[in-house]
């Protein structure tokens, strides 16, 4: 049994098994582990999609999740979901993270828990996104993303179709294709340094190999691989 269970309920994971597994080994791997921390808090999910992280987040005891999500259609899938005590829990904004974590800023808001989940390769500024986390105030931000493994600090740099609902969005009207980043894990490790967090990198190691089906590029060979980590900051 898994979290995501109820998925197939909804049509457009109904012939997906393969991102429900996903799901589920995901959340039992980033999500399950920090209830403790999340629960009580209010959290901020970045590039929401279509909230099911959000909803997540709300199921493991936030208190309050926001999320931003750069594209409506997204958003107005959310109410499909069930359980509406675990929905009232969630508003869903669309725009910009950029722009939406700048506004929240200025409006005073403060976040115990930041989620950066399958979106930090897929933007250029990745210091300026961890700044405007950090203003946040968070105790803890999850960070997923594919990461180079490479000796060095680098990020690399690659061209990214906007098309696509897990692509990067476009920054104009008509812009087809953007440039996107993907760091090292020491280039990670470097951008938690000098924002002040402490880093912890989640060990896949621990999800039995029964499970790993749909979660490979967790644990394929080569210089590109999927990663989570978790920063906190280092005055706690």
């Amino acid at each position: 049994m898994g979290f995501f269970d109820f998925l197939p309920e909804i049509d457009r994971y109904s012939e997906d098994p393969g991102t429900v597994a996903r799901m589920n080994a995901h959340h039992r791997m980033v999500i399950k582990p920090l209830e403790a921390e999340i629960a009580g808090k209010r959290v901020l999910d970045l590039a929401a999609h279509d909230g099911r992280w959000a909803y997540a987040f709300a199921a493991a005891g936030a208190e309050e999740v926001v999320g931003i999500e750069g594209r409506q259609p997204l958003i107005d899938r959310f109410a499909e979901f069930p359980r509406e005590h675990l929905k009232k829990k969630v508003t869903l904004k669309c725009g910009d993270i950029f722009a939406g974590m700048q506004a929240e800023i200025d409006a005073g808001q403060r976040y115990d828990v930041v989620g950066v989940l399958g979106i930090l390769y897929h933007v250029m500024d990745h210091m300026r996104l961890f700044d405007l986390v950090r203003q946040l105030g968070p105790k803890l931000v999850v960070v997923d993303s594919e990461f180079l493994d490479r000796p060095g600090a680098v990020i690399a740099l690659q061209r990214e179709r906007t098309h696509k609902d897990l692509n990067a969005i476009a920054q104009f009207a008509g812009q087809e294709v953007t440039a996107i980043g993907i760091p090292s894990r020491k280039a990670m490790d470097l951008i938690a340094e000098v924002q002040g967090f402490d880093i912890e990198w989640v060990d896949w190691a621990e999800l039995p190999e029964g499970q790993r089906d749909f979660v490979g590029d967790y644990y394929r060979a080569g210089e590109k691989r999927r990663y989570t980590c978790l920063l906190r900051p280092k005055d706690l």
